[in-house]
């Protein structure tokens, strides 16, 4: 099929964000634009950033792209769960590129191959290649990157079915290689607590952020089975922070939290929203 035309069409454009390439450009800007940000300390390897409806997560989101505004980069992993019922562990997809109103982001097709690779030497089994899938999670992040980056970049798109240790380790350390030596950026796709009322919810994600901030992706893993807080994409967070401390990374930052109760103004029933980033920071000899 012609790479030109083998484009994975958009489920969500015009309903999870503008359809209108002019009205996503300029409400993508906005977040980000809005973002009051702290000193980001050291080189960024990674960012968190929800993946709900641009309405309701998009002011959060908008933090952790603006961190990377302007960065120079050529290959983006964008690691996120997959909600749709795949049974497979790890998928992909099997398009040249992903659309949205903004123009299309080609697939890095031989990053894929070699993730694919170390995946199946390591685990007995790699990514499974899926086509027209409806996931928003993944593609809900790649207007802001569009507008966010100061480069043309590839993609190198994971989807997280099994979101165990053994499967979220081995997939961190083979992003980790992959990357390695490329002006690479990591994003992790995941919203935080759901449908629980406003202050619960609230109490259960600063729990699920003390964790990330403290770049534990086992405590991350854990924290759901231990009841006291939740990430829905908690595999794909997991990948990237392992993934980042193979990369160098020692240091995340919390930049924004909000529910979208603090958007609908119903609080009975919220989703929590976090962004972080992940930087590198040079260690400081006495």
């Amino acid at each position: 099929m012609n790479k030109l035309t083998d484009l994975r069409p958009s489920p969500i454009a015009g309903q999870w964000y503008p359809g209108n390439p002019h009205k996503l450009a300029a409400s993508v800007d906005q977040y980000m634009e809005s973002a009051v940000l702290p000193e980001i300390q050291g080189e960024i390897l990674a960012l968190v950033a929800p993946h709900a409806g641009h309405i309701y997560s998009g002011p959060v989101a908008g933090y952790a792209f603006a961190a990377a505004q302007g960065m120079q980069i050529e290959l983006v992993a964008v690691v996120s769960p997959m909600h749709q019922p795949y049974v497979d562990p790890l998928l992909t997809s099997g398009h040249a590129s992903y659309q949205t109103p903004l123009g299309s982001i080609p697939i890095d097709r031989k990053a894929v191959q070699d993730l694919n690779t170390l995946l199946t030497a390591d685990l007995g089994y790699g990514l499974v290649t899926i086509r027209n899938d409806r996931e928003h999670s993944l593609e809900i992040e790649l207007p802001f990157l569009q507008r966010a980056l100061g480069s043309k970049f590839s993609l190198l798109p994971v989807m997280v079915r099994d979101q165990s240790f053994q499967v979220t380790q081995s997939l961190g350390l083979a992003l980790a290689s992959v990357l390695a030596n490329r002006r690479a950026l990591l994003v992790a796709s995941t919203d935080l607590s759901h449908f629980y009322p406003q202050d619960s919810a609230k109490q259960l994600d600063q729990e699920m952020l003390r964790r990330i901030e403290s770049f534990d992706p086992i405590a991350v893993l854990n924290a759901e089975e231990e009841g006291v807080g939740f990430a829905c994409g908690r595999g794909a967070l997991a990948a990237v922070l392992w993934a980042a401390i193979a990369l160098g990374g020692n240091r995340v930052q919390i930049l924004n939290y909000a529910t979208s109760g603090d958007v609908s103004g119903d609080y009975h029933q919220v989703v929590g929203y976090g962004a972080a980033v992940i930087t590198k920071t040079k260690e400081i000899s006495s």
